[in-house]
Order: structure tokens, then sequence, then C-alpha cells
């Protein structure tokens, strides 16, 4: 599919499902972006200086920068955003997008349980270090280049291609996207949204997908850690560039254009956007 093809299609997607921002792409690559959001340096990290005792888990949080809040700056200013093992800003968006592998053990009590007497109380997410243990152990592993960067489709050249291809939606777009999936799928389980960060759902779970060779969709924007860097009622919908493709082929044959079901549907996903424009003053 050649890139004027790619954009009009892909325009033409955005035009169906009511919606008025572009898809993001996600590439890995050993190039720095140019004018990008990123997290500050920070200390180095591994599971190994964990283990000697030499990584300190605060000053690794001293900038703190959550990935999903560099792509809503990235969203709101239509640049890259991106991570490495020397910007992670979290160490577990840093793990997530493949920074860096094993995971830190440190992680397993923090977003569970905690530690018994001390001041980590643990997030709740999950109900012991062991079960996290268990989640953490499914993501892939290290990422053989050294940028995760997420960019608007826009910012791709004719010589680049993304990897994965995030959407960010509301319920009334996002239920066309889910239906047209399972159209374009066959399957049952063609859109999934198994646990995880914000930053999982974008990309950890479709690298555990890809790397088993199943071709999901990838529903998120549950992590209630993350919903300070989404839109009211906003979700992520994150897909391989393979299955966008064959979304975007689709389309004639597809719910939005054939039968009237789509249509009421597009009108109020088309006043939901208005409303929440006038909210933000746009």
């Amino acid at each position: 599919m050649g890139t004027r093809e790619y954009a009009e299609q892909t325009r033409r997607l955005l035009e169906y499902l009511g919606l008025e921002e572009e898809p993001f792409g996600i590439v890995y690559s050993d190039e720095k972006p140019e004018d990008g959001f990123a997290p500050k340096a920070s200390i180095p990290i591994s599971r190994e200086l964990e283990e000697q005792g030499k990584f300190d888990m605060r000053a690794a949080l001293a900038n703190f920068s959550c990935v999903l809040g560099n792509i809503r700056l990235a969203r709101k200013k239509k640049r890259p955003a991106y991570i490495s093992a020397e910007q992670y800003g979290c160490p577990g968006g840093g793990f997530y997008t493949g920074m860096y592998f094993p995971h830190l053990r440190t992680i397993e009590h923090f977003v569970s349980t905690g530690i018994p007497g001390t001041p980590m109380h643990g997030e709740r997410y999950m109900p012991s270090p062991e079960a996290m243990r268990a989640f953490m152990e499914r993501m892939p592993g290290k990422a053989e280049k050294k940028y995760c960067i997420f960019k608007p489709l826009s910012l791709f050249t004719a010589n680049e291609e993304p990897e994965f291809v995030v959407l960010f939606l509301r319920p009334e777009a996002m239920s066309g996207l889910f239906a047209h999936t399972g159209f374009v799928t066959g399957e049952v389980d063609g859109v999934v949204s198994p646990f995880g960060a914000g930053c999982t759902s974008l990309v950890g779970w479709p690298r555990y997908y890809r790397e088993r060779g199943e071709e999901r969709a990838v529903l998120g924007g549950f992590d209630p850690s993350q919903r300070k860097f989404m839109d009211m009622d906003e979700l992520t919908f994150t897909v391989p560039l393979g299955l966008y493709q064959k979304l975007l082929a689709a389309l004639p044959e597809s719910l939005f254009c054939v039968g009237d079901t789509w249509k009421d549907v597009r009108k109020k996903a088309v006043r939901g956007n208005a409303a929440w424009n006038a909210k933000r003053g746009e």
C-alpha cells in the first residue's frame, strides 16, 4: 500500500468513525527523533543492579514521567514522543516498552500489596506479588533497538512504517471499530483487553501477541494511573500494522458502508466530539 493511498484510507476510516484526531504509529528505531517529548535521563536500571543492592528506586523516580503523559503532549503538539533505556521516566514504562529485561522485583510489590512494615502500601492492582510476577513474566523480552517512538502517522516518511497503530476513541467510535475488527478477523477474540498499565496495552501486549503469531487488537485505557493523561471516556485501540491495513482494505464491505445501523451511531459520535471540543474550548 503506497503512502498516499495509506493516508487516504486512514482519512476515510476517521470519517466513518466520526473522529478528528489521526492515529499514532509505534516504531522501534536506533535513531533518536528530533523535537520529541521524552523523560529526562535517569540512573541505570536493571534486575542485576537491583539484586546487587545498587539500584535506588527513589532516585529512579526522581524524574518520573509517564509514557502516556509524553504521548499526551505529542498528541497536542503533533510531534513524536519516545522512551529509551536512559530516558525511561517510569521503571514500569521502561519494562513494558522493552527498554530493559527482566523486570524489577520491586514492581511486583509496588503494583500489588506493597511491602509490610514499609511506606510502600502497594497500588492494589494485583492481589499478590506472585500474581504480579506471573503477569510480568509473560511480557516480551528486550527490544532490539534503542528507542520506542510514538508519532502521528503523518510524520512517517515514505521509507518507514509503524509496527503498531494506535487510535484514541470514545465508546461510540470504539463500538464501530470493535465491530469492524470482528468482521475483518472473523474471530470472537480479535479484540482483547488483558490487565496492564496504559503502556502495556499500547506496546507490551501488542508485542506479546505478535511474538505468538496472533493478530489481535488490544483495547486499553483502563489503568487508573493513566487516566489523568486521557480525555474523559477516552480509550486506546492498538493494532499491528498488518491488521490495520486489513481494516482499511475492508472498509467498503463493512457496517460503515452497508446497512443503516452505523449512521445513527456515527451521528452520536460526532455530537460527542462537538460537546467535548466545546468543553475544552477548541
